[in-house]
């Protein structure tokens, strides 16, 4: 008789994203359960990741996001201790997480991303921001952005040089590294892929002054999802396309979305995100379920997809 697989669904965590995680993973465990797989919740908040093995599961469901649970860190775990999980892999999570890394990787790949500068804190007490500035070409507005740090948590758009050096002041004393960009207007356009098919892109209008964390994740805060972006059909096959090559070029598995600007004619991407929600308000699902692929399917979907060597 065929046995249904054992899932360990892994939420929570200590990020800053915590919340959020956990969200994520209720509403996974939900959709799994009508999928009548067992079912363990493990919250390494609350008990060492050491104990993961001993709960004898078939896959991992990781849930996580930010800090510990996206960069590369759990995923290095999940291949040492030889359980097949879902999402990215160490290598391409720690790359799409760094900022810094994938606008490297993104530039050598000719994908277009704003002009930015990195700062470490072994050049934050002797750095210059205005030669800084002025020798990367930004212009106003700037933003300045955790380089590792995801759900626009700590990002400060800067319209003048007092702001953006009160903002330096305040992160370095939280973070150990920074980017610094161009601020780019026009539309916010985020794509979902699925495996290698980018399978859809929404158009966000937040009526805050950017999709911040808020707007993410808060009803009240009242974002406009545009699904399918109101682009020409033209530009919405390229930025499928572009979020393809992204998605290729970090060596992506299983679901992932890509964030970008569309300003006078040209996508920004500004990143990959290897972990994105699946909460009531997230996008991945919202855009799935436009393509008729339900939140079920879907994680039905990249149970199956689970694997090692990611």
């Amino acid at each position: 008789m065929y046995k249904k697989k054992k899932i360990l669904v892994i939420l929570g965590g200590t990020s800053k994203e915590r919340a959020i995680s956990i969200d994520t993973g209720l509403a996974c465990i939900k959709a799994l359960k009508k999928l009548k797989y067992k079912i363990i919740k493990f919250d390494p908040k609350l008990a060492p990741i050491s104990d993961i093995k001993k709960n004898k599961a078939d896959i991992i469901f990781n849930a996580l996001h930010g800090k510990g649970g996206e960069d590369g860190t759990i995923q290095s775990f999940f291949e040492y201790i030889g359980l097949p999980y879902t999402h990215s892999g160490p290598i391409s999570s720690m790359l799409a997480m760094n900022k810094y890394f994938s606008k490297k990787i993104f530039i050598k790949n000719k994908i277009i991303t704003p002009k930015y500068f990195y700062l470490n804190k072994i050049n934050f007490s002797n750095i210059d921001l205005k030669k800084e500035i002025k020798k990367n070409r930004l212009k106003f507005p700037i933003v300045i952005k955790p380089n590792q740090e995801g759900s626009s948590i700590g990002v400060n758009i800067c319209k003048n040089y007092n702001f953006l050096n009160s903002s330096f002041r305040k992160l370095r004393k939280k973070y150990d590294d920074l980017i610094f960009e161009n601020y780019i207007p026009g539309k916010e356009i985020q794509v979902a892929n699925i495996g290698n098919n980018a399978i859809g892109a929404i158009e966000l209008q937040p009526k805050r002054k950017f999709y911040d964390y808020d707007a993410k994740y808060k009803k009240s805060s009242n974002t406009r999802h545009i699904m399918p972006a109101d682009i020409s059909k033209k530009k919405y096959k390229e930025v499928l396309k572009i979020s393809e090559k992204a998605y290729k070029i970090l060596k992506c598995k299983g679901i992932a979305r890509c964030d970008f600007r569309f300003y006078k004619d040209k996508f920004y991407l500004l990143e990959v995100n290897t972990q994105p929600g699946m909460t009531s308000l997230s996008l991945v699902p919202e855009i799935a379920a436009y393509e008729n692929i339900s939140f079920t399917k879907l994680v039905k979907w990249m149970v199956n997809n689970a694997s090692l060597n990611r």
